[in-house]
């Protein structure tokens, strides 16, 4: 793979083999390198897939790397259920500087400087358990939420403060990997390098952490360092690089036969994301064309390992035919429905005493 062109804030655009065909639909996991945006990497697995049907489950920042979840074909409709997946980070934190951004690629606007005996362990202990569980966070001012209908961090670059309200996520771990490590920054501030662990949900800001956990040991803090390693049931271990993308789509683009570029299977990938209920060939039909079946047959779900939690169970563009009718309950836990040939056919969930598709999959 070679770059080329320019991405956002002049970063280089990777550059990367056509698909002789195009992919089938499925996700596709990538590990992204640092230095170039989530929205570079949609855009080489568009040419690697061979389509423009390309999307992705929630993004990463450029200096990060890791885990990218992309969706390719039909299998884009499944990236509203797995954007509120949790996730696991691996994060570097460098204490004793404030940065405008609460990264690296922001200009320091504190120094008040940190030495590891600054820290002993019980304060720094206690700090990290106040960042744990259900918590309230203040979300980094340099994000994309919008206020007054512009972008948060497209206010801060334009030198105005920005004030964005609490919310509640949960941070299930937040593990100290190793010991704090004393350094010296560019300016000769004395500061100290901090390796964590954080599993979290979906909507935390890993810069948020880095940001209170500076304030609470009183000395400020920004992130220096970030790579996602798991996105609900997936793990940066079974992603490939670009790279490796891309030799396998120029290998498969010489062959007598090209299938196109590999991906992780529609049916595969909502066995592995969600309850699992096995239809019979009548359930299936039923099912395929929009139709609710009885709320029993979700009692027949096997979970898998590591299912997701969807932050909504639908969005309205992705509703089917068959809607809650009023006075319904509310939608229960999303199920995914397999034909007898293994095929997934769609996604369901309770309506009151029906079990009404939210997604239908299947082919037309």
């Amino acid at each position: 793979m070679s770059t080329t062109g320019q991405g956002g804030h002049g970063r280089a655009r990777p550059r990367v083999a056509r698909g002789a065909v195009g992919a089938a639909d499925g996700l596709l996991l990538v590990d992204k390198p640092a230095g170039i945006s989530s929205h570079d990497v949609v855009a080489a697995a568009r040419r690697l897939a061979a389509t423009r049907k390309v999307g992705h489950a929630g993004t990463l920042d450029p200096m990060a790397t890791g885990l990218l979840v992309l969706g390719i074909g039909r299998a884009t409709r499944l990236l509203t259920y797995l954007v509120g997946a949790d996730k696991d980070y691996e994060a570097t934190l460098r204490l004793g500087q404030e940065t405008l951004t609460e990264d690296a690629e922001g200009e320091i606007t504190a120094g008040a400087g940190c030495r590891p005996e600054d820290l002993p362990a019980a304060l720094l202990s206690t700090a990290l358990g106040s960042l744990t569980g259900e918590i309230m966070q203040v979300p980094s001012a340099v994000s994309a939420i919008k206020v007054g209908g512009v972008r948060s961090y497209a206010r801060v670059r334009q030198g105005e403060a920005v004030e964005l309200a609490a919310r509640p996520v949960t941070v299930s771990s937040l593990d100290l990997r190793g010991q704090p490590r004393g350094a010296t920054a560019a300016d000769g501030t004395a500061v100290v390098d901090l390796d964590l662990g954080v599993s979290c949900s979906s909507g935390t800001y890993v810069r948020a952490i880095a940001r209170d956990l500076g304030a609470a040991l009183g000395c400020g803090a920004h992130l220096t360092a970030l790579r996602r390693t798991r996105v609900g049931p997936f793990d940066v271990g079974e992603a490939k690089t670009l790279e490796a993308l891309s030799a396998q789509v120029e290998a498969d683009a010489a062959s007598t036969r090209p299938g196109g570029l590999r991906v992780l299977g529609l049916s595969e990938a909502a066995r592995r994301c969600f309850p699992a209920v096995e239809l019979t060939e009548a359930e299936a039909g039923a099912l395929g064309h929009g139709q609710a079946l009885p709320a029993s047959t979700l009692e027949r779900a096997q979970a898998p390992a590591h299912p997701i939690t969807p932050k909504s169970e639908a969005s309205p563009g992705h509703q089917d035919s068959q809607e809650a009718a009023p006075g319904d309950a509310g939608p229960g836990p999303v199920v995914a429905g397999f034909a007898p040939d293994g095929a997934v056919v769609a996604l369901l969930a309770a309506r009151g005493s029906r079990a009404r598709p939210v997604l239908v999959l299947a082919p037309a």
